[in-house]
């Protein structure tokens, strides 16, 4: 999904074509009117970054922009028909990352816009759950060691290498014969509970080998 960008703007006209480039150059524009509804928004659904304009109705936007900080570091342009120095800095001061001129042109706004986002970290990843050394055929949750037998191991890699997917209890079995020729259905959920044990004493609340009734299982990583 694209960056959602927040358009803080009471010239209607003026909000309409800066969201009309905003929207053009790849983003997804959200446009309110005053400063009250600004930072409902702001709470209710965080953006990627805000064009706040500084004269609004309901809360100008020093103002805003200081109460923004108080709950969000999201970046902000600063917007203002206001040129003299002490204006530029008490914007800044707000805690604006850049602050653009009226009248302005909407392809810079939109250059700003983009230098400011390539310039903000990608959100971390969460580690994985569960982590598959091919080499040493061992896996581990939570980074710490599960202790297999062979048969373990292949049913248990396979629901990790493919998370979601539900494995038939037929498919299991034959990724189990591969080990052990006298292997049955039966069996299987004998592994599959045994590797439900292994798993719980490392992470006791991950719910990480799920059943789908009358189907089979799967790995919720």
């Amino acid at each position: 999904m694209s960056a959602h960008i927040l358009v803080v703007e009471d010239e209607t006209d003026l909000a309409a074509i800066v969201a009309d480039y905003i929207d053009a150059a790849g983003f997804r524009t959200v446009v309110v009117g005053d400063g009250a509804s600004a930072l409902a928004h702001i709470r209710r659904s965080p953006p990627a970054l805000v064009v706040l304009d500084l004269m609004l109705p309901v809360g100008d936007g020093l103002s805003v922009c200081r109460e923004l900080r108080s709950f969000s570091d999201v970046p902000v342009i600063m917007i203002t028909a206001k040129v003299e120095e002490i204006d530029r800095l008490l914007g800044l001061d707000s805690g604006a990352d850049d602050y653009l001129c009226k009248p302005f042109s909407p392809r810079e706004l939109v250059a700003r816009i983009k230098a400011i986002m390539r310039r903000m970290p990608s959100p971390a990843q969460p580690p994985p759950v569960a982590h598959i050394d091919e080499a040493r055929r061992t896996i581990s949750v939570r980074a710490r060691p599960l202790t297999l037998t062979p048969t373990e191991y292949a049913l248990l890699a396979a629901m990790i290498r493919r998370p979601g997917v539900i494995f038939s209890r037929a498919q299991l079995l034959d990724l189990a014969r591969r080990d052990e020729w006298d292997v049955t259905d039966r069996a299987i959920d004998t592994h599959v509970k045994n590797l439900r044990r292994k798993v719980a004493a490392i992470a006791p609340d991950l719910d990480f080998i799920q059943s789908v009734y009358g189907v089979g299982y799967r790995v919720g990583c």
